[in-house]
């Protein structure tokens, strides 16, 4: 049989084929600046270029420390065009952590904008000499290789890389929400499966348009871009989350689809977004942690046919909760996407019955292949059905309900052992946001000599309130069973969140160790 083209194209050559067929048309805008697909195309080849003439390609890691702009998708692209493996960085962690990160995953380059060169030069003793060489900047930053000259001495031609499958596409390091992050490692035939399955999922099409408001360093947009850029649709940046200017955005380019963590949503409610500003969506995911009944019944009212509910893990499992589905079981989110399958089981290793608790087990084509250089971690977060099929334990518990909808109960680390009773803070949470002067909240363990943990509130309150911690405490507990109950109550005036809106229970608990 003659061969007519590529198996499975990976998406740098969709990219270039979108350059081919609609090179005028707006891949990127970001503040004032459009960039067409031909100019992506031919600025990722630039990249993809000039990596290669440093012999950088498949098998070879990429560190990037950048804020959103337009220089951070174009060397993202570049790098999965040149076949290497990209390591976008969360800007949020210590410089500590991003040394250590750098040195496991043995970056051989470095990329940064301007206002984050100080970090990675303050810790340049922990650099190597190949990396402390190996830097290169967008922007001005003395020391550093100017990007754009560096770009612009590369030819824009497609650099003629054969990408094996396998090769890995890019890593990037888990929240530690539970302990060290660990790099979670995706293969570029992976990061494609993982595209067309999200894009079909959540109806990505040729025209749209959808906005970043969270650092391309998250894997919450990572399905944003990829997903788009496999459709030929628009990727609109923003540098920073602000809601005012969310709206604005969303309104005047008549955006389609996003990404974002439930808090984000909240700030556009409080900020006063209209059912009109926010009519052109047509699916905006809430991800990353679960959203509150109140927060979703306020949502759904706003954008009704347009407000689906992902809950997955970097990892790779994948479920989807359609609008619809929403106003029937709001607690639910939903059942895995087309590719996924899930099961439920308990601590013998078995699964549960339907209706059942337990943990959830995923497998899907798009899983992680494993964690880097970590090999005990990436056997802990197996389990093997009877066929001896490998599972990924997603370390959450849930249960299945007779609609096969998905609940989750809880993180199977963030369970309190109270007095040898199971305990899950999100049942405590759960009650906690339904009180009027309550704005956030998070449940903990706290050691406790006479039940070895007990659970604390860790609560924000509305703007202006004045509620009194005795005051929730025994409203609170009110409604609580007596193993549930609460021991105290503490304010701050925000929650600790990774970008991915979860909140930081590792801070919190070392925040609050000492008994109440």
């Amino acid at each position: 049989m003659p061969d007519f083209g590529p198996e499975s194209p990976f998406l740098p050559e969709i990219l270039a084929l979108h350059a081919r067929w609609q090179p005028a048309k707006a891949a990127l805008v970001v503040g004032d600046e459009t960039v067409s697909w031909a100019e992506l195309d031919a600025e990722t080849n630039r990249v993809a270029n000039g990596l290669k003439a440093r012999g950088i390609g498949p098998g070879d890691f990429v560190a990037i420390v950048m804020k959103n702009g337009r220089a951070m998708p174009e060397v993202l692209l570049g790098i999965m065009k040149a076949g290497a493996c990209s390591v976008p960085l969360n800007l949020s962690i210590t410089d500590a952590a991003v040394a250590a990160m750098i040195k496991d995953c043995g970056a051989k380059l470095i990329f940064a904008t301007a206002d984050q060169t100080p970090r990675v030069d303050a810790i340049g003793d922990a650099l190597t000499p190949e990396q402390a060489e190996n830097r290169i900047c967008a922007g001005d930053a003395a020391g550093w290789e100017d990007y754009e000259s560096w770009k612009s001495a590369q030819p824009d031609q497609p650099p003629g890389i054969e990408v094996p499958g396998d090769a890995p596409c890019n890593v990037i390091y888990s929240s530690g929400t539970t302990g060290m992050p660990k790099g979670i490692v995706h293969t570029h035939q992976g990061r494609l499966d993982w595209a067309y399955d999200c894009g079909l999922a959540f109806r990505y099409h040729a025209d749209t348009r959808t906005i970043c408001t969270i650092g391309l360093y998250s894997n919450i947009m990572w399905l944003n871009m990829l997903c788009t850029a496999l459709a030929g649709g628009t990727l609109i940046i923003h540098d920073r989350f602000d809601a005012n200017e969310a709206i604005a955005d969303i309104t005047k380019q008549r955006v389609t689809h996003t990404a974002m963590v439930p808090i984000q949503f909240q700030r556009m409610v409080e900020a006063g977004a209209t059912a009109d500003q926010l009519a052109s969506f047509e699916c905006a995911i809430t991800v990353g942690s679960k959203m509150h009944a109140d927060l979703k019944k306020t949502m759904l009212a706003l954008m009704p046919d347009a407000l689906y509910e992902l809950y997955g893990l970097t990892e790779g499992i994948i479920t989807i909760q359609e609008p619809q589905e929403a106003v029937r079981n709001p607690e639910s989110v939903g059942r895995p996407i087309l590719g996924c399958d899930i099961k439920i089981v308990g601590d013998d290793n078995r699964e549960v019955p339907q209706g059942a608790s337990g943990e959830i087990v995923s497998r899907a084509r798009y899983i992680m292949p494993g964690y880097l250089n970590r090999a005990q971690a990436t056997e802990e977060a197996q389990w093997r059905d009877d066929q001896g099929r490998i599972w990924l334990r997603t370390g959450d518990m849930g249960r299945l309900d007779e609609e096969m909808n998905l609940y989750i109960v809880d993180r199977k680390k963030d369970m309190i052992l109270s007095g040898g009773q199971n305990i899950y803070p999100a049942d405590i949470e759960a009650i906690l946001l339904t009180h009027p002067e309550v704005n956030d909240a998070a449940v903990i363990g706290v050691p406790s000599k006479k039940w070895g943990e007990t659970p604390l509130a860790v609560v924000v309150r509305e703007s202006g309130a004045a509620l009194e911690a005795e005051a929730l405490l025994g409203w609170t507990n009110g409604q609580l069973g007596k193993q549930q109950r609460i021991a105290d109550v503490c304010f701050v005036d925000e929650l600790p969140r990774n970008p991915n809106g979860k909140v930081l229970k590792r801070e919190l608990r070392q925040q609050f160790s000492e008994e109440p």
